[in-house]
């Protein structure tokens, strides 16, 4: 792959990771209650600032946590077999996505168990300091790890065979990219727009959001298989 579709690949599979909604329950979460106990604006911008940071930190240890993995196993030359099956991977996920993400019923309330999804509520309403909410944004992202994690396989292939400072530039679009959700919820809720609001309109748009994401990692997968896989076997013939 040249470089160009080598980070188109990284800024789609950002944005599957963008498209999905646990982190910004959270942060919606740590959001309504620190307005309902009337903290000050400014201690509430740095509530969601550190939980944005949070959740960025944790996206770009664990890209790049699993960039260095392929690295030292396969080196800069990773065998067709495990593109294949991470393919599969995305293709499963993508389904799995569009069957269970989102609970039946009204609300937004996503797959997690009803225990997890108390915790993290009350994790939210406990978070008075930034590095409280710092470390609830990296608690965030490693929650949705099952589904997340096959953009991040995807992206961390496509980077190891990249050159170093191609790899970095790889990492810092992943995760800038992957915060447009939290960014856009965060500016929302510090220009002053109601969490009633926000938390409207993802009920109302929930299964667009659901099988947009879906959708978006299967088209991933049958893209990266035939760019990669067929294009390589092809090239062998």
């Amino acid at each position: 792959m040249d470089i160009p579709s080598s980070l188109a690949i990284v800024a789609l599979a950002a944005l599957i990771h963008a498209s999905f909604q646990l982190s910004v329950s959270v942060l919606t979460l740590l959001s309504g209650h620190a307005i309902g106990a009337k903290k000050a604006k400014s201690r509430i911008f740095r509530l969601t600032t550190s939980y944005v940071i949070g959740a960025g930190v944790m996206t770009m240890l664990a890209l790049s946590f699993i960039a260095l993995l392929f690295i030292h196993i396969f080196g800069n030359s990773v065998p067709l077999l495990v593109w294949a099956i991470v393919c599969g991977l995305v293709l499963g996920i993508g389904i799995a996505v569009w069957l269970f993400y989102f609970r039946r019923g009204k609300g937004t309330s996503l797959w997690i168990s009803r225990s997890f999804a108390r915790h993290l509520s009350d994790r939210s309403k406990a978070t008075h300091h930034s590095v409280e909410s710092f470390s609830l944004g990296l608690t965030s992202v490693v929650s949705e790890l099952v589904f997340i994690l096959p953009s991040m396989a995807v992206t961390a292939l496509v980077l190891v065979q990249l050159e170093g400072v191609w790899q970095l530039a790889g990492i810092g679009i992943y995760t800038l990219i992957s915060l447009l959700g939290l960014l856009i919820v965060w500016a929302m809720v510090g220009g002053g727009h109601s969490i009633s609001k926000i938390q409207k309109w993802r009920e109302t748009n929930k299964r667009f959001l659901q099988f947009s994401a879906g959708s978006a990692l299967i088209v991933l997968g049958i893209y990266v298989y035939v760019t990669k896989i067929v294009t390589d076997i092809a090239g062998m013939m």
